[in-house]
């Protein structure tokens, strides 16, 4: 699922502290930068601690071997291995491979189904995006909504394989392949004692530490009626992991009607309710990426109840109407953008 962008908004960022340290940590006024296009999008990471340049280029590794397992791109994929033997046989992955899968099916079961990693089929029939983008026909869909069913994913721990039961069958990771590796990321800061930095995987904005100047980051969320750059609002945290989706960021026009990429596996067309964006504040970045569909999918009332629900995790909807809504007691969000109303909750 493409993102649309969450700005990060410092008009000049000097890093002199750092988040949970003694003070014996040095961090640099100036990040250590490496900008690249990868996962489909354009990958920025930076790195404040002085003596962590190093860490930059082992983060950029870490996705491109990332990226070469899991993308459908990739013609010898893992995931492409397991789509060509769906109906046949199991196929042995790695641990990245099996235990992104393995999330996978597990944010399917939580959605019941209308958030579902089999998704594939449908995504290659609409194709939204690309040149051969249609509106299929209701018989097309109706052929590939038989091939969708994340219950029919077969794991095996003991011999770390994958086997989808049924021929024709796909994965698709794209809805949360960017999430799982910006944790991936923020894990190998973890590791090497990275304090302080950023990480924005073409939308999946986490930040790491504190701010120097203020008391938290405060990242920009993308107004989904206009261009890259034009903000709703802002959101204010450390130490968080920030993802939008939007209806208006991809899509099908057809017959003057609109066909936004984000599809309903259930039905096989795209979400159809009052929403148009949806921002998850979480601990990680897989969460957004997969708890911003199951927003879609339940709508509103539905999806602002289904968060409620969850622990340390908050959500910003913008409806079509320039409504925005908070979920309950999430105060760190500002409203800048005077074309939109704030409102109190769902009547």
């Amino acid at each position: 699922m493409k993102k649309i962008l969450a700005i990060i908004l410092f008009s000049s960022i000097i890093i002199v502290g750092c988040n949970g340290t003694t003070g014996e940590e040095e961090v640099s006024t100036q990040p250590f930068k490496q900008t690249e296009f990868l996962l489909g999008t354009v990958v920025t990471v930076k790195i404040y601690d002085e003596d962590k340049e190093a860490v930059l280029q082992e983060a950029f590794t870490l996705m491109e071997e990332l990226e070469a397992k899991i993308s459908t791109s990739i013609e010898d994929s893992e995931i492409n291995k397991i789509n060509q033997q769906a109906g046949k046989e199991a196929v042995k992955v790695s641990e990245e491979v099996f235990n992104l899968i393995e999330s996978g099916k597990a944010y399917s079961e939580k959605a019941n189904g209308s958030f579902d990693i089999t998704i594939g089929p449908l995504t290659s029939l609409w194709h939204i995006g690309y040149e051969d983008a249609k509106k299929p026909d209701q018989s097309e869909i109706t052929e590939i909504l038989s091939y969708i069913d994340y219950e029919k994913i077969e794991m095996n721990e003991d011999n770390q394989t994958i086997y989808l039961e049924q021929e024709n069958m796909q994965l698709d990771l794209g809805a949360i392949a960017k999430g799982f590796i910006a944790d991936r990321i923020n894990e190998l800061f973890e590791e090497k004692e990275v304090s302080t930095g950023i990480i924005d995987l073409g939308g999946n904005i986490y930040v790491r530490g504190e701010h120097p100047r203020q008391d938290n980051w405060t990242i920009g969320i993308q107004n989904p009626f206009e261009g890259r750059g034009e903000l709703v609002g802002k959101v204010t945290g450390e130490n968080i992991s920030v993802v939008t989706s939007g209806i208006y960021e991809r899509y099908l026009e057809v017959d003057g009607k609109q066909y936004h990429h984000l599809l309903n596996p259930i039905d096989g067309y795209p979400f159809d309710n009052e929403i148009a964006g949806v921002t998850i504040i979480s601990e990680k970045s897989i969460d957004g990426d997969a708890l911003s569909t199951l927003v879609f999918s339940k709508g509103l009332e539905g999806g602002l109840q289904a968060i409620e629900e969850m622990d340390d995790i908050d959500v910003i909807i913008v409806t079509k109407d320039k409504e925005v809504y908070l979920s309950e007691g999430f105060t760190n969000f500002e409203l800048t953008n005077e074309d939109f109303v704030l409102m109190e909750g769902v009547e």
